[in-house]
């Protein structure tokens, strides 16, 4: 009875240490994500991009699609339409 007792007891601790090592890491993930994400909507929706604002809104990459949108994409869009002025 005490051997159950005691590996109940380290499991239950074990997983405590795993869910605190997670928020750990997912806290400041969720915030990396939250700045990128702001800042390429509001530059989509600065550039008038009615699709990537959509795009970015609804696709959460960690950042990653909203930081290729803020240095790729969103010049993209900039060269053509001087071209065409």
């Amino acid at each position: 009875m005490m051997n159950n007792y005691l590996g109940n007891y380290t499991n239950t601790f074990g997983q405590n240490m795993a869910y605190g090592w997670m928020a750990t890491l997912a806290i400041p993930l969720a915030i990396w994500s939250l700045v990128w994400m702001g800042f390429a909507l509001w530059k989509a929706a600065k550039n008038n991009s009615k699709v990537w604002f959509v795009i970015l809104l609804l696709v959460h990459t960690l950042g990653i699609l909203d930081i290729l949108y803020i240095f790729v994409f969103s010049k993209m869009g900039k060269k053509s339409s001087k071209k065409s002025k």
